[in-house]
């Protein structure tokens, strides 16, 4: 892996993906723990479904089906689930009324509240183990890769 010309070390690639994966393991255990078979809860596919209309912002049904690459009907099926369950709701666009936009409702918010602890966790524990000199660096360096160097996810 290369990074600005030079041949990265190998101990970069493994702590970064060690970092990650603790993340995507802590995410997959807190879904684990609330999806529940029952009536009204949600699966893990409608819980990622959710995490991405969060991130694309109050987006249409069709630009979560053209991001996510699945079809209208698809897309529109996973989003009538999700707002019979009370997650989701449908809002007007304000420039076309005959478009709406996805926005997240508040019992989507305590469900999210449950798995930015750890995130906040992790936040708080670095600000108390680095300089301020060292967290202000890791944050340019944090800004760095999801503006530059993380194109692909700003494809709305």
């Amino acid at each position: 892996m290369e990074v600005n010309g030079k041949e990265a070390p190998i101990m970069l690639e493994k702590s970064f993906l060690e970092v990650y994966d603790k993340f995507k393991l802590q995410f997959y255990r807190k879904v684990f723990e609330l999806v529940r078979e029952r009536d009204g809860s949600l699966s893990a596919m409608e819980g990622f479904s959710l995490e991405v209309i969060q991130i694309l912002g109050e987006p249409t049904v069709s630009e979560f089906a053209d991001f996510l690459n699945i079809s209208q009907s698809n897309a529109t099926y996973k989003v009538n689930n999700l707002i019979k369950k009370g997650y989701l709701e449908r809002a007007n666009s304000q420039v076309d009324r005959r478009e709406y936009h996805l926005v997240l409702s508040e019992k989507y918010y305590s469900y999210l509240r449950l798995f930015t602890n750890y995130e906040q966790k992790v936040v708080q524990r670095m600000k108390e183990r680095f300089s301020p000199e060292d967290a202000e660096k890791l944050d340019e360096m944090f800004t760095i890769i999801s503006q530059e160097l993380m194109p692909e996810c700003d494809e709305k």
